[in-house]
């Protein structure tokens, strides 16, 4: 721990808040850069976070009627072609292979041989591929609904890199559904964000905003692109997940044609959706402070952490049988359908060393026994949503019987003060002054920290969309879904407007 700073993290959020970010990564254990630029290694605490993402992510899919399956990483180049709006808007990030074989070359070193007939495209999105298998699979209406999700690994070429937001490859789900009627394809656009805004404020203790993004916003060849938002500690804005209505767009360039039940061949309609570990990297600047990540319990790896105080003179071996005695307890009780999961700590470490690593690592109750608990039958609690120094002594029968309560009021709390920090800095904003104000560094030592959620009207010129992200780095981060929206006049031109959106500046 920095003594300098007194906090676990150093350099603190207000000092520099990209390198806080690398640094909470780093003090937890999350990920590591590898040697191929752009890419990480994540770490088992990191894997095991997306592990318990997925299978809640997983579970929520399949309560909706969908089913897992596989395609392949690599994309013939042709494939791409077919839908001209998809290829321009990926084209730039592509990873390309040309070459299948190697060969040792009169220098000494490997040379590719082997030229392909057709270039693969390594997977950036697999709406061509997919479609391309759909399109066999679909036969009649009877064949509808198809509803799929994959689990894989995507690469798009990032020029700035960095971890869990912004990397070359980076581990994600995909749905692709095809449907026979267009209200049955909006229908589950619609409900595929859904399930996404109640996984990130259920599960992440993430609130988000939910709308349409703009055209310039669009996923390449959709017909519309919905989102959810969230609000960073930097008054940034991160997409969370996005769900397409792609009309017949795919269907068309794939062949993904039925016979309706009268007997007419037509094309289908088809959505596509996902998230990706790019939630980690939310869920760390929607929570975590300058001691470290702070987890939302339903996700944690370890929910609980037993940490053996070991003093002077004490029967090392009566502190531990206790510790896995109240362990075995903890872990019968279920959070969220799943048992506990708790930890003892055995590690041969000094206590403080111990301590600071797990609240590094973001755990949300760390519990601490000895001699003296045990003679006592209590133990000391501390709670990762309140300061370090902040706990508290209770019986362990009470600790027994309440852990299930107390982890759901940390994921509560976590909830609440995430929904407190994006209604601090969410404004509404009529004046042209305001809004440049809004959007203009505060401290020019720390000029990241600035800005937050602005919602202004826009008549949907997009010259205005342009400008606002050449002059100030923003951008309409969606339309809001609103009953009765509010018309006015564009803050920008001055023409009528149907609604407020949203703007901010974003990853």
């Amino acid at each position: 721990m920095s003594k300098a700073n007194k906090t676990a993290i150093s350099p603190r959020r207000d000092e520099n808040y990209s390198e806080w970010y690398q640094q909470v990564i780093r003090g937890a254990e999350l990920a590591e850069p590898s040697p191929v630029r752009g890419c990480m290694v994540i770490k088992p605490w990191g894997y095991t976070l997306w592990e318990n993402i997925q299978r809640v992510l997983d579970g929520m899919f399949k309560e909706t009627g969908h089913e897992n399956a596989y395609f392949p990483l690599f994309i013939p180049m042709s494939f791409l072609e077919k839908e001209a709006q998809h290829v321009e808007g990926f084209a730039k990030e592509c990873a390309v292979v040309t070459h299948h074989r190697l060969e040792m070359g009169p220098d000494g070193k490997l040379h590719p041989a082997g030229p392909l007939e057709e270039p693969l495209v390594v997977r950036p999105t697999s709406e061509t591929i997919i479609g391309a298998m759909f399109a066999k699979w679909v036969q009649s209406y009877r064949d509808l609904p198809l509803l799929i999700n994959q689990w894989a690994n995507v690469v798009r070429w990032e020029m700035r890199p960095r971890m869990f937001l912004r990397t070359a490859e980076f581990l994600w789900q995909e749905g692709h559904t095809v449907h026979a009627t267009e209200a049955e394809a909006w229908e589950e656009t619609a409900q595929m964000l859904g399930v996404y805004a109640k996984f990130a404020e259920e599960y992440l203790a993430m609130p988000v905003l939910q709308g349409e993004k703009t055209e310039s916003e669009r996923f390449p060849g959709a017909v519309s692109t919905y989102c959810i938002e969230a609000l960073m500690q930097d008054r940034k804005a991160l997409q969370a997940g996005t769900s397409h209505f792609l009309g017949r767009n795919f269907s068309q360039a794939s062949e993904i044609k039925f016979l309706n039940d009268q007997g007419q061949l037509e094309y289908a309609w088809t959505t596509s959706w996902g998230v990706s570990t790019r939630l980690i990297g939310g869920l760390l600047m929607t929570h975590s402070d300058d001691n470290g990540l702070v987890l939302p319990p339903r996700l944690a790896p370890r929910q609980v952490v037993i940490l053996p105080v070991l003093t002077k003179g004490a029967n090392e071996e009566a502190v531990f049988a206790s510790c896995r005695e109240l362990a075995g307890q903890l872990a019968e009780a279920r959070v969220d359908g799943q048992p506990v999961r708790v930890q003892v700590d055995a590690r041969e470490m000094r206590g403080g060393e111990k301590m600071w690593s797990w609240v590094r690592k973001g755990v949300p109750l760390r519990v601490e026994i000895g001699p003296r608990e045990i003679e006592e039958g209590v133990v000391s609690l501390g709670r990762r949503d309140r300061e370090t120094k902040d706990r508290q002594t209770m019986t362990r029968g009470e600790l027994v019987a309440t852990v299930a309560d107390l982890l759901e009021d940390v994921q509560k709390s976590l909830y609440e003060r995430a929904l407190a920090f994006r209604k601090e800095y969410t404004r509404v904003i009529d004046d042209l002054g305001e809004f440049t104000a809004f959007f203009t560094p505060e401290n020019p030592e720390q000029p990241e920290i600035h800005g937050g959620f602005a919602l202004a009207h826009w008549n949907g010129d997009r010259a205005v969309e342009a400008k606002l992200n050449d002059e100030l780095g923003v951008t309409i981060r969606c339309i809001p879904f609103e009953d009765d929206p509010e018309p006015g006049r564009c803050l920008f031109t001055g023409e009528p407007s149907r609604q407020r959106v949203v703007f901010a500046k974003s990853y």
